[in-house]
């Protein structure tokens, strides 16, 4: 059977450079159209989309008052091969987890600063959904260290520790299968791996690196690897710690991770389901990717309010992960999809207006891992 969300098929092409528009010492590509930004320091607001089709990251316009119309790429630089999730720091480093290693790029002169390479031994380099290196990752509160989330293929992975000021491994830690995302605690003393394959989350002490497993299986864990019902992406809700983790449009996870008790809330969106994000008020974004099954809806971000409250917003097929404003106002929600059927662009969805339709934005290859400068 195949193993979690895939249909065996390969990825895209790759994106590959022209020689004659890179530069060798930044690792910058220009764009394919006219830049919007040709010179200076890139605009805060601009969007920065991990370009899991290629080998780079791609800083995009969202056009006007972030609303998407009139917005487009701005420019594209090396990161290293099939980038997964990115995180980007108050300095305006942006660290990003590809095959390779996690790249270091400085968004506000779109240059490449380095490649850490990993620790973990995760096989060749190679493309596509089940490749082994970064998946996600995540940033200590104090910028101190990233954690990074290493796929190994066909066994259990590891979450590395990366000092930020060296830009070196300083620890590893053993979690689960495919971690395909990464957070942190509120108070930055665990991060936490989604562990898709193995039905679990696994909380890691950052000054211990000691670990302890914690089964998130609301369906259960019959099927195996074979199974769509597995945790993808989870938040972690501020004020109390615990972990928001939905799963297929109809069960919404709630693990405390001081106990390991998980409690199910209700959901409506009936699809499967990847990214989440959290509204400053609290408001919970999920990305339904589309069907899985026979009966499943299409593909829609699930609006959440404190209250359990949902509305559905439709998408014009599959996606993959979603950020929202500062404002929380507008959310963006990537098109890459880690499965075929993909696009390459961001959906802007107004969050304050239920009527607007959302717009559909040109945004890198395949792009997942999504955030705001």
């Amino acid at each position: 059977m195949l193993a979690g969300c895939a249909t065996g098929a390969g990825d895209a092409a790759t994106a590959t450079p022209d020689p004659s528009t890179a530069s060798a010492a930044s690792g910058a590509v220009a764009p394919t159209g006219p830049s919007r930004a040709p010179g200076g320091r890139t605009p805060e607001g601009t969007l920065l989309v991990a370009d899991f089709g290629g080998d780079t990251v791609t800083f995009v316009d969202p056009g006007r008052d972030g609303s998407g119309k009139g917005g487009g790429p701005i420019a594209s630089v090396k990161a290293g091969t099939a980038p997964y999730g990115l995180v980007v720091g108050e300095d305006g480093r942006a660290w990003v987890a590809t095959a390779e290693g996690v790249a270091v790029v400085d968004t506000r002169k779109r240059t490449r600063l380095a490649l850490v390479p990993y620790e973990t031994e995760s096989g060749p380099v190679t493309t596509g959904e089940y490749r082994g290196g970064g998946m996600g990752i995540a940033l200590a509160p104090d910028g101190k260290h990233v954690y990074v989330g290493v796929n190994v293929p066909g066994g259990d992975g590891t979450v590395e520790v990366i000092d930020t000021a060296t830009r070196e491994v300083t620890g590893t830690a053993p979690v689960g299968r495919r971690p395909f995302d990464v957070d942190v605690s509120p108070d930055g003393r665990e991060v936490y791996a989604t562990d898709h394959d193995s039905f679990d989350v696994t909380a890691v002490d950052v000054r211990s690196l000691e670990t302890r497993r914690m089964e998130v299986a609301p369906y259960g864990t019959q099927g195996g690897l074979g199974s769509w019902l597995k945790p993808h992406y989870a938040v972690v809700r501020p004020e109390d710690g615990t972990l928001l983790l939905p799963f297929e449009g109809e069960r919404l996870a709630v693990l405390d991770p001081r106990t390991g008790e998980v409690t199910v809330e209700p959901m409506t969106a009936n699809t499967h389901q990847h990214g989440a994000a959290l509204a400053p008020d609290g408001t919970l974004l999920v990305v339904g990717t589309g069907p899985i099954g026979a009966d499943d809806e299409d593909a829609s971000l699930t609006v959440r309010g404190p209250e359990g409250e949902e509305r559905l917003v439709p998408l014009d097929g599959p996606h993959e992960d979603v950020t929202v404003s500062k404002d929380g106002r507008t959310a963006y929600v990537t098109g890459g999809f880690t499965r075929e059927g993909y696009w390459n662009g961001v959906t802007v969805v107004d969050l304050a207006d239920a009527k607007s339709e959302p717009v559909r934005l040109k945004a890198g290859n395949r792009p997942l891992g999504i955030a705001i400068l």
